[in-house]
């Protein structure tokens, strides 16, 4: 896992080793894409931090270059360093709606198994596609 200095790095580690994964935690800032290549992981996790994709040490880095090789996940921050990569664009929400519902516009592509569209945007920073 690379740590985007969040404390809630730290739930998820304890989340994923509860579900089995034995996790390793790197700071954003204290290791290479070099030093990760060595630990050949089986997966990425990218954690929340407080700042931006641009400001996130290895983050985006480290997903353009194990992006098709090993499974990524980003959560929060580590979401928008993805989406950054893939092109997206990352920009502050009209007003903020940390932890509110709001209704979502979705496609009629169905991406994921629901008929409801009410989806819970947590952060204030959005990756835009």
């Amino acid at each position: 896992m690379i740590d985007n200095y969040d404390s809630f790095t730290y739930n998820l580690v304890q989340y994923l080793g509860e579900l089995g994964a034995n996790l390793v935690v790197h700071r954003n800032d204290k290791i290479t894409l070099d030093q990760i290549e060595a630990l050949a992981p089986e997966k990425i996790v990218i954690s929340p931090g407080p700042c931006t994709p641009r400001e996130a040490g290895i983050s985006c880095d480290l997903i353009r270059h194990f992006a098709g090789r090993v499974p990524l996940l980003g959560v929060c921050l580590g979401h928008q360093c993805i989406g950054d990569v893939f092109g997206g664009d990352v920009v502050r929400a009209g007003r903020l709606m940390h932890g509110k519902t709001s209704m979502i516009p979705t496609t009629t592509v169905n991406r994921f198994s629901t008929t409801s569209k009410t989806r819970l945007r947590r952060h204030v920073i959005i990756p835009s596609l």
